[in-house]
């Protein structure tokens, strides 16, 4: 019984925390910019990718960290809003990495209708890559954690074993 409150627990913080921070990210990425002009819609697979490597180190750093971290956090956030510790590695990983594209596809639509904000594929590639290292970084070791203290404890010394049934 322990393990299930535990698990309604984690599950109401992953889908509170996921709401927020989704909220967060369409607050800042869907605002209206002032400018006096907007480049073109970047279609073409890299091409942002490679404009950015060629800057400084640092500043290619930066902002190929901001692709990757933008949406990052939904590598664990939806994994743990979906609260199933015995499902398969294999297939949380692939879910979460689809949702992540699809929330970030969303954001990208979306923003070609504020003014100010163009489409970039590679913001979806970037977006897609940080949900993905996110999830491989967090969610295997956390769901080892929470296997290992829901399974239950061994008989006491005192207590004797039963005997099992042939």
């Amino acid at each position: 019984m322990r393990y299930d409150g535990f698990v309604f627990r984690v599950r109401a913080a992953g889908l509170l925390l996921t709401a927020a921070y989704l909220a967060w990210v369409g607050w800042l990425l869907l605002r209206p910019h002032d400018v006096a002009w907007v480049a073109a819609p970047n279609l073409r697979p890299l091409d942002t990718i490679r404009d950015d490597l060629s800057r400084s180190p640092l500043e290619a750093a930066r902002r190929l960290g901001a692709g990757l971290g933008l949406l990052a956090p939904l590598g664990f956030l939806l994994p743990m809003a979906g609260g199933r510790a015995e499902a398969s590695g294999l297939a949380s990983f692939v879910r979460t990495v689809f949702a992540g594209l699809m929330v970030s596809m969303l954001v990208e639509f979306t923003q070609t209708m504020v003014p100010g904000q163009i489409f970039d594929v590679d913001a979806l590639i970037l977006n897609t890559v940080g949900v993905a290292a996110a999830h491989l970084l967090v969610v295997p070791a956390a769901r080892r954690r929470l296997l290992r203290e829901a399974r239950p404890a061994p008989p006491a010394a005192h207590e004797p074993v039963p005997a099992s049934v042939p």
